[in-house]
């Protein structure tokens, strides 16, 4: 299968790599949440090329993840804002930063990146918790489905 056509297979990690799935979408998406909303802010920020950026910034918008918001008429420039099925991402970037600390944090110490509650005011180590139970979620507790429940996936 050719990376183009992951969005059309019917599995839903496919789907999203073909939209998420390169080495700069996520980071763009990353600084996003970090407030960064300008082109040239991303672009100074990541030292991503300005033609890779606006590729990227694109599909973004195209995929619905982004929304482009005038903020200069003359010249023409926008601002890229998270759109609700953007903001929908963050659990991937805290995941991905909790992933990160844990096995790729050299000197074992404080973790490089970490999260601050806001409403409780203390660090935050991410968990996926099940919906019903409230149990952290493990691989080993999990069975993958297709379709109605109780059909598992082969």
């Amino acid at each position: 299968m050719k990376w183009h056509e992951l969005g059309e297979v019917s599995c839903p990690v496919a789907r999203s790599l073909s939209i998420l799935g390169d080495r700069w979408t996520l980071l763009i998406i990353r600084n996003a949440f970090m407030k960064t909303r300008r082109f040239d802010d991303f672009q100074k920020q990541l030292g991503i090329t300005r033609h890779l950026l606006a590729d990227r910034l694109n599909r973004l918008v195209e995929n619905n993840i982004f929304t482009k918001v005038l903020y200069q008429e003359a010249p023409k420039r926008y601002e890229y804002r998270l759109t609700k099925a953007g903001l929908e991402l963050y659990p991937v970037i805290l995941v991905l930063t909790k992933w990160g600390n844990t096995w790729l944090n050299e000197d074992n110490s404080h973790p490089p990146f970490q999260f601050v509650h806001k409403p409780c005011g203390h660090v935050s180590v991410p968990q996926l918790v099940c919906s019903e139970c409230g149990e952290e979620l493990h691989a080993r507790d999990m069975e993958p489905f297709i379709g109605e429940a109780g059909q598992a996936a082969s």
